[in-house]
């Protein structure tokens, strides 16, 4: 099989390993059942919320493990993580272990949090070492907009396979989200593994073909998320339409294949043909005649080039190699190399943590938060606002690859900087307008903030690149979301206790002023955030003026 299919095929394989990577974003779907069924307060369930976000603090240890580890191991050990903490705890709540405490509970949640890492992190370094820089960016956002799917799977699968009662459902979570990962990881490690893809082709056609599968998906993904639609359809036919669209990204892979299997035979036919008809003619001459076409033909196929030709490649191959060495080639639109004690020290780096805690990281607290602020605004309809935060997140992630995509095939470019501004100010606006009780404005933002959090999460990672380089990347991005278990605590914790402040004496608090103040502090950090981003995309102007 040639590299340039198994190009695509790694392409396919992380696909399918970020649409159910995504284990912590089904939380607000059970996490009240969870607060039922172990009797916790509101504080200890934004404990166990910060929990699994406090797994990312331990991320970099799967940055290191890349470094050190086939990739086909760091998935396992990933999923075999996720599979220790969450299945523990869904033999807990079936009543098949019985010693479980708090904070055996809280640990557990730690680990299955970090299991996520080791994922995104293969997922990562695949997309990033497979494609070329002219295409890195589209592979991660085409890849990590599927990661804004996996609740809307999840949802999916629960409502077919399991019961309809809450506390079976939130069961049923817990089991899928040990199991799952773990089936797809094996499935997926044969094909999400760094390959030697030679020099840069044209891929546009197949960007293209995937970019509209992409689309279509995410057109369906949030089409039955709609409860005026996904009613009509049955839980069955929402699992099988989800499951369809996922296997469609195999059509590429396999048109690669189809098409060189093709070009092969057409090229052997004709030099079959050829080498007959020489042969017709003096022996001499025609062996020269059928060398010449055997030259032509494996030119045409890219086997066989000029002695020229040649030359000049294999002279351009020593200076880079030797430019290489001498650490004087960086691939085009990355700023510098440097290692994460360097990155520490930079005054970059520390805008860039605070903009992704203000914004990325102040989404996701929401979106942990959304069970509890659905129940105390008197919506019942938690599964489908969920539901919806995903889709919109996964047109989020894949919003930035495509306008990457469109800016490549010109001689413009976007700064990464100005696009998290540009994302940063809708999700402030987000938040204030939580203030009003309507059901409209809970839906409209919810689905606002899943865009922008998708988004700003899909930039992320190639802004970590653009400012800091790939060789160190795997570590140097897992510092950076590093800020996500911080602003979990900081920012849920403040949420509960403003939530227990309005409650009543058994901690349930109902009504708009459970979460008034909240919304407002949020918006106000946001808005600091969106300042920050400006001064970070001030401070890095220049370096995209000089790209073009």
């Amino acid at each position: 099989m040639s590299s340039r299919t198994l190009q695509w095929l790694s392409l396919v394989g992380i696909i399918w390993l970020q649409s159910i990577n995504g284990t912590n974003s089904n939380f607000p779907a059970y996490s009240s059942q969870l607060k039922h069924l172990l009797s916790m307060s509101q504080l200890q369930l934004n404990n166990l919320a910060f929990a699994s976000d406090a797994g990312k603090l331990l991320g970099w240890f799967s940055g290191v493990a890349t470094i050190y580890l086939p990739l086909w191991l760091v998935l396992i050990i990933g999923s075999s993580l996720g599979l220790l903490g969450y299945g523990l705890q869904y033999l807990f709540l079936t009543d098949r272990i019985s010693s479980l405490s708090y904070g055996h509970i809280f640990v557990l949640t730690v680990v299955a949090g970090n299991s996520i890492c080791w994922i995104n992190t293969v997922c990562y370094v695949v997309a990033i070492r497979n494609f070329p820089s002219d295409y890195r960016q589209v592979a991660v956002g085409l890849t990590t907009s599927y990661l804004g799917l996996s609740a809307k799977i999840y949802t999916d699968i629960v409502d077919a396979a399991f019961s309809s009662s809450p506390i079976e459902r939130a069961k049923a979570y817990l089991l899928l989200n040990s199991i799952l990962p773990m089936i797809v990881c094996v499935i997926a490690a044969p094909l999400a593994r760094e390959l030697d893809v030679g020099r840069p082709r044209n891929m546009g056609v197949g960007i293209i073909t995937m970019f509209v599968i992409t689309m279509a998906t995410g057109v369906y993904a949030v089409i039955s998320s709609l409860q005026s639609i996904s009613g009509k359809l049955s839980p069955s036919s929402h699992a099988i339409g989800i499951g369809v669209f996922l296997l469609a990204p195999l059509v590429v892979p396999v048109a690669e294949k189809i098409i060189e299997s093709v070009r092969k035979i057409d090229v052997n036919a004709e030099r079959k043909k050829r080498k007959v008809f020489h042969f017709t003619i003096e022996e001499s001459e025609g062996e020269e005649r059928v060398d010449q076409d055997w030259v032509k033909d494996r030119k045409e196929v890219g086997e066989v080039g000029d002695e020229s030709g040649d030359a000049e490649k294999m002279e351009n191959g020593r200076l880079k190699e030797i430019r290489e060495e001498a650490g004087e080639v960086l691939e085009i639109g990355i700023k510098e190399e440097i290692g994460v004690k360097e990155m520490l020290k930079r005054l970059n780096f520390w805008l860039y943590f605070l903009v992704y805690l203000f914004g990325a990281t102040l989404g996701l607290v929401f979106l942990n938060n959304l069970g509890q602020i659905a129940e105390s605004r008197g919506y019942s309809g938690t599964s489908s606002l969920v539901s919806l935060s995903s889709s919109f997140g996964f047109f989020g992630r894949l919003m930035p690859s495509f306008v990457d995509y469109y800016f490549s095939r010109t001689r413009y470019t976007m700064s990464r900087q100005a696009s998290i501004v540009a994302v940063m100010a809708p999700t402030a606006g987000a938040f204030f307008l939580l203030v009003n009780n309507s059901n409209l404005s809970l839906h409209m933002s919810t689905a606002a903030i899943g865009v922008c959090c998708g988004a700003i999460t899909s930039i992320a990672v190639s802004t970590t690149t653009e400012l800091f380089g790939t060789k160190n990347f795997s570590v140097n991005h897992n510092v950076v979301v590093a800020n996500i278990p911080i602003g979990s605590f900081l920012f849920g914790y403040m949420a509960a206790m403003l939530y227990h402040k309005e409650g009543n004496e058994d901690g349930k608090c109902m009504g708009m002023e459970c979460y008034r103040i909240t919304f407002i502090t949020w918006g106000s950090f946001c808005l600091l955030g969106t300042f920050l981003a400006l001064i970070l995309y001030a401070r890095t102007r220049k370096f995209y003026s000089q790209k073009v």
